[in-house]
């Protein structure tokens, strides 16, 4: 099978201002848990903070982005066993990529297993895994059913790093409890007050248009980061500043949009 290679690349990002409390937030989960679930809509930072975060945490990154037709078993594994090879040459060498040849939607809980036995193998530098949109293919009878099995039993040095838009299916999302999955969703996503103020000041921007744009995006990133563009643009080309009204304005046909 032909690989996309850019969907194991960690995406480039347009510059926002860094956000210390979601990276707090993820720094925690990587001491603590053996896994963490970014959720949230479309535009509400996921991709971002995850690619912000595998930039700094300090670990080999291992990255994918999940697409639709992923949800064949074969291909999934494919993608996820060539990005962790970019950081783990010998990954998947052994006992899973024999497995994977012979193993159905009913066989996914060995196969897990399988992935496990060959993250342990040899000395290896830390590893973080990020499965981007998994919400794409969370429908495939096989997701649950590996992903449960997995995920409590990472080994110390491999976290795993999964963003959806919807919540994921009750069995991981029990996960919480157990204290081996932690949980972003969209709330904390959100700007707070302070937060946008922050950035809109660092585009030349008022405290007051950064609260009026707060109250119409919601706090959601992309809406919020479009909003202090477009102002900072639209100011760059008229020497006579903004207006609340103004501000108003732009912030909800920005809320309006497509982020």
């Amino acid at each position: 099978m032909q690989l996309i290679l850019e969907k194991i690349k960690i995406p480039t990002q347009r510059a926002y201002i860094p956000r210390p409390r979601l990276q707090g937030l993820l720094k925690e989960s990587l001491s603590s848990c053996t896994s963490t679930i970014v959720n949230g809509r479309a535009g509400s930072g996921k991709t971002f903070l995850a690619a912000d975060f595998a930039q700094h945490c300090g670990r080999a990154v291992a990255w994918y982005k999940v697409d639709a037709p992923d949800g064949e078993l074969q291909v999934f594994f494919e993608y996820l066993i060539t990005s962790i090879q970019r950081q783990r040459p010998d990954f998947g060498q052994s006992s899973l990529l024999r497995l994977l040849d012979t193993t159905d939607s009913n066989g996914t809980a060995l196969l897990a297993e399988a992935f496990i036995f060959e993250l342990l193998q040899g000395e290896n530098k830390p590893l973080l895994v990020v499965i981007e949109d998994l919400h794409l293919i969370c429908d495939s009878p096989w997701v649950v059913s590996f992903f449960r099995r997995l995920l409590p039993l990472l080994p110390s040095d491999v976290h795993m790093l999964i963003t959806s838009r919807t919540l994921p299916p009750a069995p991981l999302w029990r996960m919480r409890s157990k204290q081996t999955l932690a949980v972003i969703d969209e709330a904390r996503l959100a700007f707070t007050r302070q937060e946008a103020i922050e950035l809109f000041e660092s585009y030349g921007l008022s405290r007051e248009q950064a609260s009026i744009a707060l109250d119409h995006t919601h706090g959601r990133a992309a809406a919020l980061g479009n909003c202090a563009e477009s102002l900072s643009q639209h100011g760059e080309n008229s020497s006579g500043g903004f207006t609340a009204p103004e501000t108003r304005r732009h912030a909800a046909v920005k809320a309006d949009g497509p982020a």
